[in-house]
């Protein structure tokens, strides 16, 4: 789909049925948690909880990997819009996990001259990549302090969830 397509459908009512959609609906989300997930278009996070628009925050990237990023907008989510939990979820089949950092960024260094400044943070297994992230926002100084953080994987095929647990 082209971005001329999206703007049609803005256009067609899209914009319209968004602002209905969000009437009335607090900034802060209801159900104090925050969501991070792969940008995989095929995970409708809404649907996999069956959530309402204006309970959860999520947040996506490639890989629904924990980066600064992601600890910026959770410290912000936390601080400034009274979220209290974390879901982490990584999913089975996830792109990340099919090259490294090294060869991306060698790709792209061959491709146009230079290496990317920052980093993909591949994977070779999700398990492994959300049981690292929940130990970092875990220990992270700026989330609040009795941060409840609880780590997924999600089989992409079956949409089953696996919980990975710390230690």
């Amino acid at each position: 789909m082209s971005n001329e397509e999206l703007l049609r459908r803005y256009e067609a009512g899209g914009g319209r049925l968004a602002a209905s959609n969000a009437q009335g609906l607090a900034v802060a989300p209801a159900l104090r948690t925050a969501v991070l997930t792969c940008m995989d278009s095929r995970i409708d996070v809404f649907a996999l909880f069956g959530l309402e628009l204006g309970e959860v925050h999520v947040l996506r990237n490639a890989g629904g990997v924990v980066t600064d990023d992601v600890v910026r907008s959770l410290t912000i989510s936390q601080r400034k819009l009274a979220t209290r939990d974390v879901l982490v979820v990584q999913h089975t089949g996830c792109g990340l996990a099919t090259f490294t950092d090294d060869e991306f960024s060698e790709e792209l260094a061959q491709e146009i001259g230079m290496r990317p400044p920052w980093r993909t943070h591949a994977f070779e297994d999700p398990a492994v990549n959300v049981r690292r992230g929940m130990a970092r926002l875990r220990h992270d100084p700026f989330l609040l302090p009795g941060t409840v953080v609880r780590g997924f994987v999600l089989d992409i095929e079956e949409f089953t969830l696996d919980e990975i647990h710390l230690g």
